[in-house]
């Protein structure tokens, strides 16, 4: 049993502090935030030991693991603080937002050997869990190209979700560059195909909604692509493409991220409200081995600080598709979220941390998640020039 601080305690992570206060492997929780004030009402709210006035406290403190869940853009070097530190590692995505962050974090790793962990929720998306097993079993024969997309529209909840976060500087934060939040389709793509990026062809569409989103005087980032495309090239042969749509009439309350997968002798394709898989012979309705059953009604009074439009999102259960055997028996009753995905990211942190094995998205697969749209964004900002991706590899046996 370990003990863990979370740092960040916004919208998401709630749902994360439930589970580890649930799971016999963790032992007393502690939070912090810039502002005291969310920090108490999570560890009021969830029954945790109690409040740390700053990160640096935190890390100070005896606590063995950390759990990040600040703003995007801050993760990388706060990572690499708390491993420094002594602290094993659980992180949201995106991993980091430059290539020298990402090595950091991966030298970290190395030199001190503690867990570090990327929360990537497509990684256990019944369509990726799916596409998983049917690969395993050579049910494709040789994949050869792959789509994955993360269709979020801003209207649907997402600048609620800055106004939160952001506070009166919202309109700089929200303006967070697509491709630089690539985990949720290439996350999807990368967890079933084993390969990774070699080079990139991405387009960036300039937004015009002309509401001070996305708009590159105001943006933190210096941006102003609100949508953007990337075509990979894929180690040992073939190709996949991303979608990181932020302005689209699609409805992402329903399913927000989607993958397809072709095969020289099968093909997998996911839409919003409907799943096939495809080969020679004919085609197979999968809808309802994917389809997540909701755990909670979202109305809950516990998704109350959560915009309507994203509760979906913390309230959907587990798939037939997944396997629960696995999981702690504790969780068996316990809210879920993103298509089923937060009960197995927070059993596979514990399970990291108490064993010392590899979690499944560690500091080589999250580089392998997050780098290529860190290239794609730059390619994109060169109007789709092709750019050779760097790898870190593996990690070691």
């Amino acid at each position: 049993m370990f003990s863990l601080g979370i740092v960040g305690c916004g919208q998401f992570a709630g749902s994360f502090a439930k589970l580890w206060r649930l799971h016999p492997g963790v032992g007393d929780i502690l939070a912090c935030d810039l502002r005291p004030e969310r920090a108490a009402r999570l560890a009021s709210d969830h029954d945790l030991a109690g409040t740390l006035p700053s990160y640096e406290a935190m890390l100070d403190s005896d606590v063995d693991a950390v759990a990040i869940f600040t703003q995007r853009w801050s993760h990388g070097p706060l990572v690499v603080q708390a491993l420094r530190a002594g602290k094993h590692v659980y992180s949201a995505v995106p991993m980091a937002v430059t290539e020298q962050e990402i090595g950091a974090i991966i030298e970290a790793v190395n030199e001190t050997g503690l867990t570090y962990m990327m929360g990537e929720t497509s990684h256990y998306n019944p369509a990726t869990v799916y596409a998983r097993q049917r690969s395993a079993e050579g049910a494709f024969g040789r994949l050869f190209h792959a789509e994955g997309d993360y269709v979020h529209d801003m209207d649907l909840g997402f600048y609620e979700a800055y106004q939160y976060s952001g506070g009166e500087n919202w309109k700089a934060t929200a303006s967070y560059p697509p491709l630089l939040y690539p985990t949720h389709s290439l996350g999807g793509i990368l967890g079933a195909w084993q390969t990774h990026a070699t080079s990139v062809s991405a387009i960036g569409v300039v937004d015009d909604r002309g509401d001070g989103v996305f708009d590159r005087e105001i943006s933190q980032f210096g941006n102003d692509f609100s949508n953007a495309t990337a075509l990979f090239e894929a180690a040992g042969g073939g190709s996949f493409r991303i979608n990181e749509f932020r302005r689209v009439g699609y409805p992402s309350h329903i399913r927000e991220s989607r993958f397809r997968f072709f095969g020289t002798a099968g093909s997998l394709e996911q839409l919003a409200t409907v799943s096939v898989w495809q080969d020679k012979e004919g085609v197979e309705d999968i809808t309802d081995q994917l389809r997540p059953r909701p755990t909670l009604s979202s109305d809950d009074p516990s998704l109350a600080h959560v915009a309507p439009a994203l509760r979906d999102a913390f309230a959907s259960g587990t798939a037939p598709v997944h396997d629960r055997s696995r999981l702690p028996k504790q969780f068996a009753h316990a809210p879920n979220g993103h298509e089923g995905s937060h009960h197995f990211l927070a059993d596979d942190f514990v399970t990291a941390v108490t064993t010392g094995s590899l979690p499944p998205v560690n500091a080589w697969v999250a580089a392998r998640y997050t780098l290529p749209g860190i290239v794609a964004h730059r390619s994109a900002l060169q109007g789709g020039v092709r750019l050779e991706i760097p790898d870190f590899g593996q990690a070691p046996a």
